[in-house]
């Protein structure tokens, strides 16, 4: 995800990002990235230093101590070694100052991405459907699916936001490639596959007007 205020050098950041093979979230303010962060869990945060609703120092500082993990990499014009220390010691992962080289921005947020990697659980679990993310299998009531690599990054990403409704956008930017028809049917297609192949009780809900929703109506 991306946190930055300066329209232009976030669609920049996004652009770059998204062209290296990165799922791209992005905020111009802390509270538009709150909304976010605490809906989607990201592996890696890129964070403007200064942002128009406070010191986003702050708000890193404040959401570790209630336990969020995610590798936060700080942007900032600020190079005194005292402020690079400050962004470490309230929870920062790595720090880059303004200007920069886009390659090493792309290469600072691939290692933390890496980073967070270890820290994602090897199995996702709503009732009884099982999706065991280290073997990519995925079972229902103990019986073993057989689903294509699309259906799978559907059910994935359904999984990770269980009990939350889901835009068909969304779905769209996160398991297809940018070609993809954002006016097309294909999440519906997916979906209608998905639950042909999960069974009853249905698990998968549409959210009228918006998209799809695993879990409870």
């Amino acid at each position: 995800m991306v946190v930055e205020d300066d329209g232009n050098l976030r669609l920049a950041l996004v652009t770059q990002l998204r062209a290296a093979g990165f799922v791209v979230d992005d905020a111009g303010d802390i509270a538009s990235a709150d909304r976010i962060l605490r809906e989607t869990r990201h592996d890696c945060v890129v964070f403007d230093r200064m942002l128009p609703d406070g010191d986003a120092i702050s708000y890193v500082h404040m959401r570790r101590q209630l336990g969020w993990r995610a590798p936060v990499l700080f942007l900032t014009a600020r190079d005194a070694l005292a402020d690079r220390v400050a962004g470490f010691e309230h929870g920062g992962d790595d720090y880059l100052v303004k200007p920069f080289v886009m390659a090493e921005l792309t290469e600072r947020v691939a290692n933390l991405c890496r980073r967070s990697a270890f820290d994602r659980p090897s199995v996702l679990q709503h009732e009884d459907l099982v999706m065991d993310c280290a073997r990519r299998e995925v079972r229902r009531a103990g019986v073993l699916l057989t689903l294509t690599n699309k259906e799978y990054a559907v059910l994935e990403y359904l999984l990770t936001r269980a009990g939350l409704p889901v835009q068909r956008a969304d779905l769209i930017e996160h398991c297809w490639d940018a070609q993809a028809d954002p006016m097309s049917n294909v999440v519906d297609v997916v979906v209608k596959r998905l639950r042909r192949k999960l069974k009853e009780p249905e698990l998968i809900h549409a959210v009228r007007g918006l998209g799809y929703r695993l879990g409870a109506r």
